[in-house]
């Protein structure tokens, strides 16, 4: 079972689930969340640094990595980002920590800014990376963001069609998908023991079909809880800093960073030269965006 350098694993129920997490570091908590097609190890470049400042606690959300991975329900709400940040607020509960702060990226971005909403009182400060909110991403979908985001719509066509696509080669799948994303489209930014842990996970059934049930509840559930929230007016009270690549997702949006200001009261925004996976294309850019923004938020 791979492990950051530093960190150490554990598993906690969190109510609903157990979730693998890993831990080091101490002070203020700072709870950092993966996305796709990844796990916790993708912080493995940028973890330790911020251990030196925080107590970072990296979760494997649910159906990654070590963690639970149940089925999926017919009204996608099992990996709805509702469900998955009511994992988050659990894992806090198990924990004994009353607030955190939260950095995000890809899926777990999603995480995050859902657990803003939902659990205002659980964080103090918001970091998100590399994405767009899910309602506006999917109202900017056009030919471009189509073909380069292929498989928002792919991974969520009914079970068990991507799934059976996806395991007939899942590593090459898995790779093919890393390398795509990547601004040197190649797969020589992952460190070995994390890309390993993601073509592991690509090996296991229960996982490919949690993947695809995440983004199926993407295409419903979540785009509808983002869809009602801004409907109603509900805005996102903590302080929030955007990261993005020049050469990733968000960037095909338009002004992204506008986006995020129509979603929170307080936002300030950086870009840096990296493909999706900014964290392992470009960690000096994650640490310097980030430690200076989670420091100010001590005390």
């Amino acid at each position: 079972m791979a492990e950051i350098a530093g960190f150490k694993r554990m598993m906690v129920d969190c109510g609903d689930l157990r979730l693998s997490v890993q831990v080091a570091g101490q002070g203020q908590p700072l709870i950092c969340l993966h996305g796709y097609p990844q796990n916790g190890m993708c912080w493995a470049k940028v973890a330790p640094q911020l251990a030196q400042a925080f107590q970072v606690i990296i979760p494997d959300l649910r159906g990654y990595g070590q963690s639970d991975a149940p089925a999926d329900d017919a009204g996608h709400h099992a990996y709805s980002k509702r469900q998955m940040a009511r994992d988050i607020a659990g894992l806090m509960a198990a924990l004994s920590i009353p607030q955190a702060m939260v950095l995000g990226h890809d899926r777990g971005a999603r995480v995050a800014y859902r657990l803003a909403l939902d659990h205002p009182a659980l964080v103090s400060r918001l970091g998100i990376i590399e994405i767009a909110p899910t309602a506006d991403y999917w109202a900017a979908w056009g030919a471009e963001m189509a073909m380069a985001a292929y498989h928002w719509t792919f991974l969520a066509q009914p079970a068990p069609l991507p799934e059976r696509m996806i395991n007939a080669d899942p590593v090459a799948y898995v790779d093919w998908t890393l390398a795509s994303w990547t601004l040197s489209k190649s797969l020589e930014v992952f460190p070995a023991e994390a890309l390993e842990s993601y073509r592991a996970q690509a090996r296991d059934p229960a996982r490919v079909h949690a993947m695809c049930a995440d983004y199926r509840a993407g295409a419903f559930t979540d785009r509808r809880h983002d869809e009602e929230d801004r409907n109603a007016g509900r805005r996102i009270t903590a302080p929030l800093h955007f990261l993005y690549g020049h050469h990733g997702f968000p960037a095909r949006t338009g002004d992204p960073a506008q986006i995020w200001r129509n979603w929170a009261t307080e936002v300030t925004s950086a870009v840096c030269e990296s493909g999706h996976f900014v964290m392992e294309e470009n960690p000096a850019a994650v640490l310097s965006a980030f430690l200076p923004f989670f420091q100010n938020g001590r005390g």
